[in-house]
């Protein structure tokens, strides 16, 4: 009787291991798609940011002609991410003004 008892026990532990271990798999697989999906979502803008200052950089512009792009860039990852203005502003803004300070000697 004992034996019984503890084969069921035995039995229903390793349904729930089973199960447990199969939910963990499944909330493992959400977490990467979440992680994978954020990832892209961030670095496609974050691409673009930085073709505009290598354009910057490289391109012969006007300082005006610079200073509108950077202008554009922020607008089209405001568009993408709004809200986030201060964020761009804490991290975009000096990398932007110090290329143009070096591109163009100002300061």
């Amino acid at each position: 009787m004992k034996s019984n008892r503890k084969k069921k026990t035995a039995r229903s532990a390793g349904c729930t291991l089973r199960e447990k271990n199969e939910q963990l798999q499944r909330q493992n697989l959400v977490k990467n798609d979440f992680v994978r999906i954020v990832s892209h979502e961030f670095r496609t803008p974050l691409t673009g940011i930085r073709g505009f200052s290598e354009m910057i950089r490289d391109e012969d512009l006007t300082l005006e002609q610079a200073s509108e792009m950077i202008a554009n860039a922020k607008t089209a990852a405001l568009a993408m991410f709004p809200d986030k203005e201060l964020a761009y502003d804490l991290i975009y803004r000096p990398r932007f003004q110090r290329l143009l300070n070096e591109r163009f000697r100002l300061q």
